[in-house]
C-alpha cells in the first residue's frame, strides 16, 4: 500500500481498482504482489550448523586458550567446610537496594561472562558500603586500608579467609543472573546474611553451595560493625527448619549472638555439603 500510494501520488489510490499512466501514456494496473511462503525445496542447506555429538563424549577435550580474556573452563567448587565458617571476615555491609546489577554489573562487563575470574572483578562494585556510603570502597581488616571490593576479597582469599556479605531488604532483586551468585562464590564469599532476599537470587546462592541466610530479627543488621569476625557456632547441626547461630565478635572483644533463618530443604543442604548443585548432579550421573 505504501509503495502504491507513493507511486500514484494520491492518498486515496486503490491499487486493486485504480490505474496509473505509464511512460507511453497508457493506463496500467500494478501487478498483485507475490510471495513465497516457504522455500520451494524446503529448508535444504549444505551446512545446517548442527554437529551430531559423539555417542560417548568422555574422550572429547574442550580446548580453551589459557591466555583468553573471554573464555575460561570452570573448575568445580569445593565444599565450604565447617572450619572455614569460623573466623570469617566481613566483606561488605550493603546499605539499601542491592540488585543483581549492583552485585554483577552488565554493560561492558558482559564480554567476560564466559570467564568467571575476569568478570569477578566487578563483584559488588555497585553496592553501597553502609559504613561510609561509598561504592567499591571497603575496609581490608588484614591491612586496615580501604580498597575495591574485589581486590579486598582477593586479599582474603589469598590468606584462606572466608567472608560474609551482609545486606538489606530484597537483596538480589532484578534480573536473575547466575553470575551474581557465582562470582562471590568464586572469590571466597561463604555466606550472605540479609534482611530479606529476592527469591531467585536466594536459590542461585543455594545452587552454588553458599549459605543464604536472613536475620531472625531484622534489627540485628544494626549490630554488624566494620571490623567484625563471624563464627558459625552450630553449623554442624545445619538442618531444615533449624535456625543457625552466628557469633559476631567485635573489634573491642565484645560479642553478639545472632539468629539466622534459612529456607534450605534436605536436598539443598546436600548442595551445600557437596559444594554446589552441579557437583550433586555430576555424582548422581556417574553412579
Amino acid at each position: 500500500m505504501v509503495a502504491a500510494i507513493a507511486i500514484s501520488g494520491r492518498l486515496d489510490f486503490d491499487p486493486m481498482n485504480d490505474t496509473l499512466i505509464n511512460e507511453d501514456g497508457q493506463e496500467v494496473k500494478l501487478d498483485e504482489p507475490l510471495g513465497i511462503e516457504l522455500p520451494p525445496n524446503g529448508f535444504d542447506v549444505e551446512d545446517a550448523g548442527y554437529l551430531e555429538p559423539d555417542a560417548d563424549g568422555s574422550g572429547v577435550e574442550v580446548k580453551v586458550s589459557p591466555t583468553s580474556e573471554r573464555l575460561q573452563l570452570l573448575d568445580p567448587f569445593l565444599p565450604i567446610t565447617n572450619e572455614q565458617l569460623q573466623g570469617m571476615k566481613l566483606l561488605i555491609k550493603a546499605f539499601g537496594k542491592c540488585t543483581t546489577d549492583h552485585i554483577s554489573m552488565a554493560g561492558p562487563w558482559l564480554r567476560f561472562r564466559g570467564h568467571l575470574d575476569n568478570i569477578a572483578n566487578n563483584t559488588l562494585i555497585g553496592a553501597v558500603n553502609a559504613f561510609n556510603k561509598k561504592t567499591n570502597f571497603v575496609k581490608n581488616q588484614l591491612t586496615g586500608e580501604y580498597g575495591g571490593v574485589p581486590d579486598t576479597q582477593r586479599a582474603y582469599k589469598a590468606k584462606g579467609i572466608r567472608t560474609i556479605v551482609v545486606g538489606d531488604h530484597n537483596y538480589g532483586e532484578g534480573s536473575s543472573r547466575e553470575h551474581a551468585a557465582m562470582q562471590p562464590r568464586h572469590l571466597g564469599v561463604a555466606a550472605v546474611l540479609v534482611k530479606s532476599f529476592a527469591r531467585i537470587h536466594e536459590t542461585n546462592l543455594k545452587k552454588q553451595g553458599m549459605l543464604a541466610l536472613t536475620f531472625a530479627n531484622e534489627q540485628d543488621y544494626d549490630l554488624i560493625q566494620e571490623d567484625d569476625t563471624f563464627n558459625f557456632v552450630d553449623i554442624a547441626e545445619f538442618a531444615p527448619d533449624k535456625p543457625l547461630t552466628i557469633e559476631v565478635v567485635h573489634k573491642d572483644g565484645s560479642k553478639d549472638n545472632i539468629k539466622a533463618n534459612h529456607t534450605y530443604n534436605a536436598a539443598q543442604i546436600g548442595w551445600f555439603n557437596e559444594g554446589s548443585a552441579l557437583n550433586v548432579i555430576k555424582r548422581e550421573n556417574a553412579a
